[in-house]
């Protein structure tokens, strides 16, 4: 045996380590607002108190909880926890060390979560359009006064791509990630695809099964998925969040009829949001997007979520699951209570940075305008029926140096005088995509603006 490595008697090697006091005193914990992800975070963590426990090497209690409707929450809570309905109580009290915001939005939230990092306070949160708006603040805040905040809960619901991100890829230099991260979306893009329904139609069918809201503007438009790409993209390359320099784009407007000629030339269209880096900065868009059928996120269905991330070391890697509802979400949220558990009695330093990078190594990496964003396109056009107008498009996609992979022209209707022309091109810079529609849409055989899909190959 090599003498380098023997241990000599009664050295530190060969002594027990010390052991953990799982009695100690229960972490605290007071909760803002307690709808529906509220009420499955006090669920999870009753019913799974003791796994939890032996997870954290000491018991987490919600034993504060504030909420307008203070009947409602005491009926989800009982007697064993005080109920107020000022949230700045649950702040203002020298006994909880971590509080959980589940308000939402911008306003009143924003501000509880700053007061709640003044007042020394650990904060867990799901609010992703909080921290995509106002993430360097409140990151800034915290690193100052010495706390935690997590927000694991923010991203895909139950799915663990923030950690995956902050600390299981930390080898890899990430090159790109793009995600269905938006189940309301990906519900109604599923439902058209197998039912062949128009989107207004389904729209309301989700509405109805509660896969949307009254009001779906943040889903349907974009705005959702890009808070969470927005955060995703800042963990992945290690810059500020930049919501308002992303570029987004909904399903709203999107055609039945493209969902089938996409389908017919082996394609799904999902709303992704994707964050890639290049030379010159980094894309951070969300729109509709044709997938490859034989991709595996292709085939993300219903409201379930997927987020895939490519490293140069690990290459491509998958996350799939539920990216909402009460018990997945509190999932998360408790995921995050446990992390900041364990590191409550930990020096600031010993602590994954909230953006995964050291603070003062965060890059101001510019976020390219969508006119310089390189990727490949799918074309519908409508077209006169009549010699030469397939030669006059190619000719004017060549002069933009953009490429066709593939098309699909289809036979005119009888008695019809008009087709529709679908192209499929290899990657190009979408500034040179939109002077080849410009001049496209300008010729006399194209009736009406051309319809443009972004395609990824993934």
């Amino acid at each position: 045996m090599n003498d380098a490595i023997k241990t000599p008697p009664g050295s530190s090697q060969t002594q027990a380590a010390p052991r953990r006091d799982v009695d100690a005193r229960p972490i605290q914990v007071g909760l803002l607002g307690i709808g529906t992800v509220g009420g499955g975070t006090y669920q999870v963590l009753k019913r799974n108190q003791e796994e939890i426990r032996r997870r954290a090497g000491r018991g987490i209690q919600i034993t504060m909880v504030a909420d307008l409707d203070v009947a409602r929450a005491r009926a989800i809570v009982g007697d064993q926890v005080s109920v107020v309905n000022d949230a700045r109580a649950v702040i203002a009290n020298p006994d909880i060390d971590i509080v959980i915001e589940l308000i939402g939005g911008y306003g009143i939230a924003r501000q509880l979560v700053m007061e709640a990092i003044a007042a020394g306070k650990h904060v867990v949160t799901a609010n992703k359009a909080l921290l995509a708006v106002h993430g360097t603040e409140i990151f800034a805040a915290a690193h100052a006064r010495g706390v935690m905040v997590a927000f694991e809960a923010a991203v895909a619901g139950g799915i663990p791509i923030i950690k995956a991100l902050r600390e299981g890829l930390s080898a890899n230099r990430i090159q790109w990630l793009a995600g269905i991260i938006n189940g309301t979306t990906n519900f109604i893009l599923s439902e058209m695809r197998d039912k062949g329904l128009p989107f207004a139609d389904v729209l309301k069918e989700a509405q109805a099964l509660g896969y949307a809201e009254a009001d779906p503007t943040f889903d349907i438009e974009g705005v959702d998925a890009a808070h969470k790409a927005t955060l995703m993209a800042s963990i992945a390359f290690g810059v500020p969040v930049q919501f308002d320099k992303a570029y987004v784009e909904g399903i709203s407007k999107l055609d039945g009829v493209d969902i089938k000629y996409a389908e017919q030339l082996g394609y799904r269209i999902k709303l992704l949001g994707i964050a890639r880096r290049r030379p010159q900065g980094i894309e951070l868009r969300v729109h509709p997007t044709l997938i490859p059928e034989k991709r595996l996120i292709a085939n993300v269905e219903g409201a379930m979520n997927a987020v895939l991330v490519q490293g140069d070391a690990v290459g491509a890697t998958l996350y799939y699951g539920k990216g909402a509802g009460a018990e997945p979400t509190a999932s998360a949220v408790i995921a995050d209570l446990v992390d900041v558990t364990r590191l409550h009695t930990a020096d600031p330093e010993h602590r994954v940075p909230h953006l995964a990078f050291q603070p003062d190594q965060i890059t101001e990496l510019p976020v390219l305008p969508i006119d310089e964003v390189e990727t490949s396109y799918y074309l519908r056009l409508r077209v006169q029926d009549k010699p030469g107008v397939l030669a006059d498009v190619t000719r004017i996609l060549a002069d933009q140096s953009i490429s066709i992979d593939a098309m699909l022209q289809r036979e005119p209707e009888e008695g019809e005088s008009q087709t529709d022309i679908i192209i499929l091109t290899h990657l190009t810079i979408e500034k040179n995509m939109n002077a080849a529609i410009a001049k496209v849409e300008s010729l006399d055989s194209v009736t009406g603006k051309v319809t443009r899909l972004r395609l990824e190959n993934l």
